[in-house]
C-alpha cells in the first residue's frame, strides 16, 4: 500500500508543476517575443516483484513482474516557434523573422540574448544610444554599443531586412551608416538559460552563438521595422492542457484516498 501512496504523490507533484508551467504561459500571453514552455516527464525506477522464472512444468516464463515507482519532471522546454507580428509603427521596434537573437550588454558587462526587439533611444555621454526597454545597450556585429551623433534625427533612421542602419543622404535616399544590428543563432536554443525580462544566456547545452552573415550554413533571419513579435502561446491549447493536468491531478488524489482506505481496513483486521 505504501508503494501506491508514494507513486500517486509523485504524480500529484508533477501535475502541479505542469499547472505552474501552463499558468506562466497564460500569464505571458501578451509578453513580446515570449516563447511557450512545455513540461516533460519521465518514469522513475521499477521495483522487481518477480524475475523471469519457470512454471510448475519447468517452462520458462516470457516476462517477469515489475512495478513502477512513479513519475517526475525531466525538463521544462521552451518552444521557439515563430510568433505573429504586431504592427507598432515605432521606428525602433524590430521583429525577427527567423531563428536569430539580438545581443545586448548586461549591467555586469556580459552579453545576453533576446528576441524582444522593442528598443529605445537613451541619452549617452556623446549623443544617443540604442537600448532595450530597461536601458541595456544593444550591440552591433562588432560587439560594440550603438551610439548616434546628437545632430542626427533618430526618427529618420531606417533598418534593412539584414539589420543595416541607414540614414537619408543629401538627396533623401537611405545611405548605410556603417552599423549593423547583431543577430546570432544557437545550435540548441532550448538549452539557453532564462534570465527573465526576455533575456537568455549562453550555456554548454545551447552551444556557442553563431553570427549570421559570417556562417554560410545558417539561414539568415530578416528584420521587420515597425513590428514586434508577439508571444507564441496558443491559449486554446493551454486551456486543454490545463484541463488534462487537472484531471490527472484529481485521479492521483483518488489513488491516494483508495490506498488510505485500504490501509485503514487492513489495520482494523482482527484474528
Amino acid at each position: 500500500m505504501m508503494r501506491s501512496l508514494w507513486t500517486a504523490a509523485s504524480g500529484m507533484k508533477t501535475q502541479q508543476t505542469t499547472v505552474d508551467v501552463i499558468a506562466n504561459n497564460l500569464a505571458n500571453v501578451n509578453t513580446a517575443a515570449y516563447k511557450t514552455e512545455e513540461a516533460e516527464f519521465k518514469n522513475l525506477l521499477y521495483q522487481t516483484i518477480q524475475a523471469k522464472t519457470t512454471t510448475k512444468n519447468g517452462e520458462t516464463k516470457p516476462v517477469g513482474a515489475q512495478v513502477g515507482l512513479g513519475v517526475r519532471n525531466s525538463a521544462i522546454t521552451s518552444i521557439f516557434r515563430q510568433g505573429n507580428f504586431s504592427a507598432t509603427e515605432n521606428t525602433f521596434d524590430f521583429a525577427i523573422n527567423g531563428k536569430g537573437f539580438f545581443r545586448v550588454q548586461g549591467a555586469d558587462g556580459g552579453t545576453y540574448y533576446t528576441r524582444n526587439g522593442s528598443f529605445r533611444i537613451s541619452m549617452a555621454r556623446t549623443g544617443t544610444m540604442l537600448t532595450d526597454q530597461e536601458g541595456r545597450p544593444v550591440l552591433d556585429t562588432n560587439g560594440k554599443t550603438i551610439v548616434f551623433d546628437s545632430s542626427l534625427d533618430t526618427a529618420k533612421i531606417t533598418v534593412s531586412t539584414t539589420g543595416e542602419l541607414c540614414y537619408p543622404d543629401d538627396s533623401g535616399n537611405p545611405a548605410g551608416m556603417g552599423i549593423t544590428l547583431s543577430l546570432v543563432q544557437f545550435p540548441n536554443p532550448a538549452g539557453l538559460y532564462k534570465e527573465g525580462s526576455g533575456l537568455y544566456k549562453e550555456t554548454d547545452a545551447s552551444g556557442a552563438p553563431k553570427m549570421e552573415g559570417e556562417d554560410k550554413e545558417l539561414t539568415r533571419s530578416e528584420l521587420r521595422q515597425g513590428y514586434i513579435e508577439a508571444s507564441n502561446v496558443q491559449v486554446a491549447d493551454e486551456m486543454v492542457d490545463l484541463i488534462i493536468a487537472q484531471r490527472a491531478y484529481e485521479m492521483n488524489s483518488k489513488a491516494i484516498q483508495a490506498s488510505d482506505d485500504m490501509l485503514s481496513q487492513a489495520n482494523q483486521l482482527r484474528r
